[in-house]
């Protein structure tokens, strides 16, 4: 069932689980706390609530991998549930978010590390910054598995030890005077509770990681789930106790307007103004490590839709057990849209497509979610125990209900243009299937839903 080689080197579980926690931290956990400052303390619980619609989507992911345990993740799920096009939809969403998202990515980094220098730069330097920030994992992934699990547990480990020691000691320096009011203004917690989530919403993008890769991970069916789960856990352990650190550290009016709310939680721990330098440093490490995990996971999905037709060939041929076309196109395609954002001088061009990526993210998440409940529903259900088939249905139905909200929370705008760039996909898909040598001839999903082991089936042999 597992389509890497003996020769190859496999993630076992605490690779895996650095690659969930990896791409689920990135650069922007060191503004969340300001970010959410101005809703009140009610956004602490709106992160514990979208913690446990995470975990329930964690969750899911390992039962659908027990399924079929093979890269491609989310786009396996949605193809065996719904058929070809359901997959390509899952497929295309998922890689566009994820070429953009590393653009993104890359931007950001090159603002911290003007703060970690103290200089302000020039466009063509950090135009060649941002795109060192782009090449340089997309060549730990060409190098192999190996290399791309040994760089995302050292940066995992770099960038979660300082964050989860500020979190600790922050709880020495913790004074509940500067916490502020549960919620701000006149407003009612429900309403500051949304909106907080609105901009929390996606600190969680990242939990299919393990799923994606789950062909490169050592007994998937196991790990992937397991993987999940503990990334899931530990980010969130990161992102709740940073939070209620540098909010109990700095008081609420001034992290309201700070541009760096850990830097001022480490100053006012320890004095001085050097914080800024160290948690610079950090999130320059934490945006590496995201890109590097991020530069597999643009790879996995339109790997496994070339194995079965639904992306162009090149893209499903692997070297080192990386599938090597897969992380070229996305480094390439990043870089662009890196040089249209620093030399082309249109303002909201960046802008609009990382907004797209923020709908196109929930895509894959929706039918994955859907996917289990389609093989609840659809199963036999005479060999499930009644226990474990209401456990799952209603951890599917949470995860369904976490991606909806995904969905609302990233607004009007978003799901409007990203719906215009999905309707772009349709003309892809087109064009790919109707050059199939068996086009007219595919064939919809054939494994049998329901079970709790994948059984082989024709239309996507060569996975396997």
């Amino acid at each position: 069932m597992h389509e890497t080689d003996g020769k190859t080197r496999r993630f076992g579980l605490p690779t895996a689980t650095a690659l969930v926690m990896g791409n689920i931290i990135g650069g922007g956990i060191f503004l969340l706390p300001a970010s959410v400052a101005p809703f009140g303390t009610v956004s602490l619980l709106a992160f514990g609530v979208l913690t446990v619609g995470a975990i329930a989507l964690a969750l899911v992911f390992g039962r659908l991998t027990e399924r079929f345990p093979r890269t491609g993740g989310p786009y396996v799920y949605a193809r065996e549930a719904f058929g070809d096009f359901a997959g390509f939809l899952s497929a295309w969403s998922y890689w566009t978010m994820t070429w953009v998202s590393n653009a993104a990515l890359a931007v950001a980094g090159v603002g911290y590390v003007h703060v970690l220098t103290g200089d302000d730069g020039s466009k063509a330097g950090d135009l060649a910054l941002a795109l060192a920030m782009i090449w340089l994992p997309a060549l730990a992934n060409l190098a192999g598995t190996r290399w791309v699990g040994a760089v995302q547990m050292i940066s995992t480990v770099l960038k979660f030890v300082p964050l989860l020691f500020v979190a600790v000691i922050g709880m020495f320096f913790f004074d509940p005077d500067n916490l502020g009011s549960f919620t701000a203004g006149d407003g009612n917690w429900t309403g500051g509770l949304t909106a907080s989530a609105a901009i929390l919403l996606y600190s969680y993008v990242g939990v299919e990681s393990a799923a994606m890769s789950a062909g490169e991970v050592r007994d998937p069916e196991r790990n992937v789930g397991r993987a999940s789960v503990l990334g899931t856990i530990g980010a969130a352990v990161v992102y709740l106790l940073g939070t209620l650190a540098v909010f109990g550290s700095v008081p609420h009016d001034k992290l309201v307007d700070s541009t760096a709310p850990f830097s001022d939680a480490v100053n006012a721990m320890f004095g001085g103004e050097w914080g800024g330098t160290v948690i610079a440093a950090c999130a320059v490490i934490s945006i590496v490590g995201a890109l590097n995990g991020w530069t597999l996971m643009s790879a996995q999905a339109p790997y496994a839709a070339a194995k079965d037709g639904l992306f162009p060939a090149v893209f499903a041929k692997k070297r080192r057990g990386v599938p090597t076309a897969g992380v070229l196109a996305a480094a390439v395609l990043a870089s662009l849209l890196t040089v249209i954002n620093y030399t082309s001088g249109v303002a909201g061009v960046f802008e609009i497509l990382v907004l797209i990526t923020t709908f196109s993210a929930t895509v894959p998440y929706l039918l994955s979610a859907a996917a289990q409940v389609y093989f609840l529903l659809t199963g036999q259900r005479e060999k499930i125990r009644p226990a474990r088939f209401t456990r799952d249905m209603v951890l599917a139905l949470g995860a369904f209900a976490f991606s909806f909200w995904l969905v609302a929370g990233a607004g009007y705008a978003a799901v409007y243009q990203g719906v215009l760039f999905l309707f772009v996909g349709i003309l892809v898909y087109v064009w790919i299937v109707a050059r199939r040598p068996s086009a007219g001839a595919a064939e919809g999903p054939a494994t049998v839903a329901g079970t709790t082991e994948p059984e082989p089936v024709a239309a996507s042999a060569a996975v396997k």
